[in-house]
């Protein structure tokens, strides 16, 4: 318990915030400052094989004890923290023995993490939790997955007796603006199969995520002086309102759950003369995902036809796509992940995700990956946490995965 947490504050106190519109691998080189920090500790633990490539990619290997031939399991986390909001100068705070009742974050800026708004919160009464300063976001996402690997693999090397196959392990930048998996080598990782600690609360376990797309429209208007504008200006702002309106408004993030998919007005921004917005298109089926893109190409048809065909530019990109596809076909390692939660008392919560990890890119690159929990709750802002209990509980069931391979091949 004291290590994974020690370990967990230590990283949240290096900046690591990725920026989507850097062009770099990493985007930020701040990344790499916690990079340096893990390369040397992996050293210092007597991992093998460690390496860190020219875009930051960082890579180890604790070698098998075995005399059997076993699977080479691979755990990858990632080091950056949301665009979303500040990763500098993160001051984690630790709530012992939470009672229930609203957590003071800054008693300065009135900023309160209270049950009426989260009441997720009730449920880890009488436990430790780890909070931030109200200021910045914690960085949970996914610096605990990072303490949770290293502190499973050291208590590996503690205790040779506990027979296990080769284990990589991967820390990549920049996931948090959907470039996690770009530059990474899954040849040279080597691994069989991977599992990526980068889920929510505990006992969270997917395969399933969403297929996803970015869309960007961008709006050629005329500008006019409005004193005699009649018949002549094109108002841009205006064609964007109008745009966003034809899209269903059921289908938004704050509409919908579990398996419906979205389309996020993620930026709008603009003038009379030019405006530009974007969208996050979502959803786990994939035909319904391909009718998604079909509809904002035949809005952006249909408003070039009204107004003028040079009017409406779209670019769509695809992002990413659900791994249920390829894990379907390897569905033993959810099943292996279902046992390791049960044997560490974890009750697995098998759901969707409603995003994305690097675990969905890679297993299209070759190398099954489901998510497995880290424990934190309410990522990406001032009120983020995560139960140390439920750290305690990932760092068991990353290492009763490790000790159930020998036992299953």
């Amino acid at each position: 318990m004291e290590k994974v947490v020690e370990r967990f504050i230590g990283y949240a106190r290096t900046d690591t915030q990725s920026d989507e519109d850097s062009k770099r691998c990493p985007s930020t080189n701040k990344q790499l400052d916690l990079a340096k920090v893990l390369k040397e500790e992996m050293e210092e633990m007597e991992l093998e094989e460690v390496s860190m490539d020219d875009n930051g990619y960082l890579m180890a290997t604790l070698p098998s004890n075995s005399q059997r031939q076993l699977p080479v399991l691979g755990l990858i986390a990632h080091m950056d923290t949301s665009p979303d909001m500040s990763g500098k100068n993160v001051d984690p705070k630790i709530v012992k023995n939470y009672d229930g009742k609203d957590i003071i974050l800054n008693k300065k800026k009135n900023i309160i993490l209270s049950p009426i708004d989260f009441p997720g919160l009730k449920k880890y009464v009488g436990l430790d939790l780890i909070t931030t300063d109200g200021t910045t976001l914690l960085g949970a996402d996914d610096k605990a997955g990072i303490a949770e690997i290293l502190t499973a693999v050291e208590y590996l090397i503690d205790n040779p007796g506990i027979e296990h196959g080769k284990i990589r392990i991967g820390f990549t930048p920049d996931e948090e603006i959907g470039r996690g998996a770009d530059k990474f080598d899954v040849e040279a990782f080597g691994a069989d199969f991977a599992y990526t600690v980068d889920g929510g609360e505990e006992g969270e376990l997917e395969y399933e995520n969403f297929n996803a797309a970015m869309a960007v429209i961008e709006i050629k208007g005329r500008n006019v002086h409005p004193g005699t504008a009649k018949d002549q200006m094109i108002n841009s702002i205006h064609l964007a309102y109008e745009f966003n309106s034809m899209l269903p408004p059921h289908e938004r993030p704050e509409h919908t759950e579990a398996y419906e998919g979205f389309f996020h007005l993620i930026d709008i921004e603009g003038n009379v003369e030019k405006s530009r917005i974007r969208y996050l298109i979502r959803d786990h089926d994939r035909k319904k995902f391909e009718e998604k893109k079909t509809l904002v190409r035949n809005i952006a048809g249909f408003m070039n036809k009204k107004y003028d065909k040079n009017r409406i530019k779209l670019s769509i990109k695809d992002q990413y796509y659900n791994m249920r596809e390829k894990i379907a076909d390897h569905y033993h390692i959810v099943e292996l992940a279902e046992k390791a939660m049960k044997q560490a008392g974890v009750n697995p919560l098998v759901r969707p995700i409603r995003g994305g990890t690097d675990g969905a890119r890679l297993s299209y690159m070759g190398l099954p990956c489901p998510n497995i929990f880290t424990g934190g709750h309410n990522y990406h802002g001032r009120y983020e946490f995560i139960p140390v209990r439920s750290m305690v509980n990932s760092v068991n069931t990353i290492i009763n995965i490790i000790k159930l391979i020998p036992v299953s091949y």
